[in-house]
């Protein structure tokens, strides 16, 4: 069944600009998605989908069952916002003070929806089904896995999944669909480093956490020089370092937290390993002691070649007149990787910037904000992406 997805899509711009702007002026942050949870669960149960609401907390599954057997496709969107006070002047700015859509969940959303009903009016047709996922708490990298424990991925289960990001680094009218890894694995450290407190003009009379603590960090780095191949990316920050409440008194103790970021899951596993050798071999060195706390929080986002394949033919197939990469990677991190290490697929980047018309800050910026000639575009290749599996040819 030949149908043009981008050509269709850009007939609901005006109601993909008017839900995305509602859903701008009304962010909610992690968890707490009540409010965007409904507007979802109400839209999918109007277009006759078999709804699932307080999946994974505030998460909503639509199902979209199609008229016979095939394939199960998950398309996931994400809802949740930022705890940032937004600096925009738009007629459509947060109403919630330190809260703002600065990432393109609130357009995500609003594809979803979309895409969601250009495909309900395809039911009868459909071989298979969609499961539509509106997942929470992305930006906290805790949405993914709490619905997942709560059986997102079961009855039925899906075979493919695909997902899509709004884009600021892309100009509005070039999309990436990139193979293999796209984005980072992440997660967090954490160290507290026990030594003895001194006297500042006596040094030598305690252990110092602070130099104990700075000699690690330098170290940290090391791992990406010196045991990470040239040929491989990681990347570990220190961001938080506490110690100390006088000037002329050693303390007792430091705090030092950051994040790390890799492409491989094997380099994943390597640099949390390393980081704690390190951290525990210095600490001995300065006869400190350390207590080293390792959480990832994503692993990488590995996209899968066939499926990428697939959405670049469809693509193709309707002329869209878009740009397309093939090698857009980013140290960023997106919890849609926890989907696609259980269920194969597809995560691909939407330009969305303007610099013509200064809609071109980057994501988790007070600025942020995006073309929304974008919104269509993410449409239609979703639901072509979607309708590649289950619409017969």
């Amino acid at each position: 069944m030949s149908i043009d997805w981008m050509q269709r899509a850009q007939t609901y711009r005006d109601e993909l600009s008017a839900r995305r702007r509602d859903f701008h002026r009304h962010p909610e942050l992690a968890f707490g998605e009540v409010r965007t949870a409904g507007i979802v669960a109400n839209e999918l149960q109007q277009l006759g989908l078999e709804v699932m609401t307080g999946v994974g907390k505030t998460g909503v599954v639509g199902i979209l069952e199609g008229n016979a057997d095939g394939p199960t496709v998950l398309v996931r969107c994400d809802m949740d916002a930022l705890p940032i006070e937004e600096a925009n002047k738009t007629e459509y700015v947060s109403d919630t003070s330190g809260k703002m859509h600065a990432c393109g969940h609130d357009g995500h959303t609003a594809i979803g929806l979309t895409v969601a009903k250009m495909l309900a009016a395809h039911r009868d047709q459909l071989k298979g089904r969609v499961k539509f996922v509106f997942q929470p708490a992305e930006e906290i990298a805790q949405g993914a896995k709490a619905m997942i424990e709560d059986g997102v991925l079961l009855s039925p289960a899906p075979q493919v999944s695909l997902g899509l990001h709004l884009w600021n680094d892309l100009p509005v009218g070039e999309v990436s669909i990139t193979d293999g890894s796209a984005m980072a694995g992440s997660g967090i450290w954490e160290l507290t480093i026990k030594g003895f407190g001194a006297h500042g003009a006596s040094p030598h009379q305690g252990r110092d956490p602070i130099v104990c603590g700075s000699l690690i960090v330098n170290a940290f780095q090391t791992i990406i020089s010196r045991n990470v191949s040239a040929l491989d990316t990681a990347v570990i920050s220190a961001t938080m370092f506490k110690a100390g409440d006088a000037f002329n008194v050693i303390p007792n103790e430091a705090y030092i937290a950051g994040t790390y970021r890799t492409y491989r899951p094997e380099i994943q596993e390597f640099v949390e390993r390393r980081m704690k050798e390190v951290a525990e071999g210095v600490a001995m060195a300065m006869d400190c002691k350390v207590e080293v706390k390792i959480n990832e929080l994503t692993p990488p986002l590995i996209n899968d070649a066939t499926s990428n394949e697939r959405l670049r033919t469809a693509a193709t197939a309707m002329n869209t007149g878009l740009k397309f990469h093939n090698n857009v990677r980013t140290m960023g991190a997106e919890d849609f990787a926890v989907f696609l290490k259980q269920v194969p697929g597809t995560f691909f980047f939407v330009g969305s910037a303007n610099k013509e018309r200064d809609l071109a800050y980057p994501h988790h910026h007070p600025r942020f904000d995006i073309d929304e000639d974008s919104l269509p575009i993410g449409a239609g290749l979703l639901a072509a992406a979607v309708a590649d599996y289950v619409l017969p040819k």
